[in-house]
């Protein structure tokens, strides 16, 4: 889908990225994750041409960047700021159908696109279709910033540090909602963040940057047990080693601490995937499996207590 080939990037004589080369899948969630002036943000830039790369390729389903006209490269690749950047004086309707105007959608199309997008997000058409963006508190205002980007439903969707700026809980529900969203659109994300937890949260592969260098590309797993140098490991070892005690369970499977599914006749207790280590060892008081779900009740995966004892071991430092 995008691929970068020995990507290079200068402002004036100073080198901002050098030499990086990956691939983001279709489909999936890419997450570039580094320190402040790592390059993350600079990368995505030049995915939408924001800023051009200074040597090597950058090729968008086989093709590359620079041969595309530049207006149709922009209304396919949808852009979500950690400034929200909403119009002022247009209303929430307005601010989500500017894409599909722009791409000579049929009204009645729109309207009914801006309504069921409103819904999913769980914000009532009737009540904020017609607020400004001054109306709304930080959190809606994103909520709309995302439903601008992906109104068009475009095949790319950036997020540059989107939640940044935002509270814990508010932050935490977005992220719900950006794979809510995936799940739903099967569209392809690049998503920036200077946070290891928001990266191992969301991201199918985590690229790690420091420095202008791409120092690891991997899967969440991959990235917890084999990192690939001294930064990598440290980089996740001090995100993880905040509050072990608080790490949600999603992200300890996602780390790759599950076990397979036990036989039936082993006594086993349930727990949400969004619940903490501390409360899954409040569970196993009296049981040493828990089946964890999702909101549904489905069945996401299985943890023991010698699995959760080594997600400990590994991880605290």
């Amino acid at each position: 889908m995008i691929e970068f080939q020995h990507v290079k990037k200068d402002f004036g004589n100073h080198s901002v990225i050098k030499d990086i080369s990956f691939e983001v899948q279709e489909g999936g969630i890419f997450v570039l994750v580094g320190t402040s002036g790592s390059g993350k943000t600079t990368t995505l830039k030049m995915i939408n041409q924001l800023f051009v790369q200074t040597e090597g390729d950058i090729l968008f389903n086989g093709k590359k960047i620079k041969d595309y006209n530049l207006r149709e490269l922009r209304l396919n690749v949808g852009y979500v700021l950690q400034q929200i950047a909403l119009f002022p004086t247009m209303t929430v309707e307005q601010n989500i159908a500017l894409i599909p105007e722009m791409k000579h959608f049929k009204k009645e199309d729109i309207k009914r696109r801006v309504d069921q997008l409103l819904g999913d997000v769980d914000l009532d058409p009737e009540k904020y279709r017609n607020r400004h963006p001054s109306d709304l508190s930080g959190g809606e205002q994103q909520r709309i910033g995302i439903l601008r980007a992906i109104a068009s439903e475009p095949p790319v969707v950036l997020f540059d540090e989107p939640f940044s700026a935002l509270d814990p809980l508010v932050r935490n529900q977005l992220q719900d909602l950006v794979l809510k969203l995936h799940q739903k659109l099967k569209n392809t994300i690049v998503f920036v963040t200077h946070d290891m937890d928001e990266a191992l949260k969301l991201g199918d592969r985590i690229g790690v940057m420091n420095d202008g260098k791409l120092l690891q590309v991997a899967t969440p797993k991959e990235i917890a047990q084999n990192p690939e140098n001294a930064f990598v490991e440290n980089f996740f070892s001090a995100t993880v080693g905040k509050n072990l005690y608080k790490t949600p369970i999603e992200k300890i499977i996602r780390t790759g601490f599950e076990i397979p599914e036990p036989h039936e006749a082993e006594p086993i207790s349930e727990i949400n995937a969004k619940d903490t280590l501390e409360k899954a060892f409040a569970a196993m008081a009296e049981v040493e499996i828990l089946k964890v779900v999702d909101e549904d009740k489905s069945t996401v995966n299985w943890v023991d207590r010698a699995s959760l004892f080594r997600y400990l071991s590994e991880t605290k430092h």
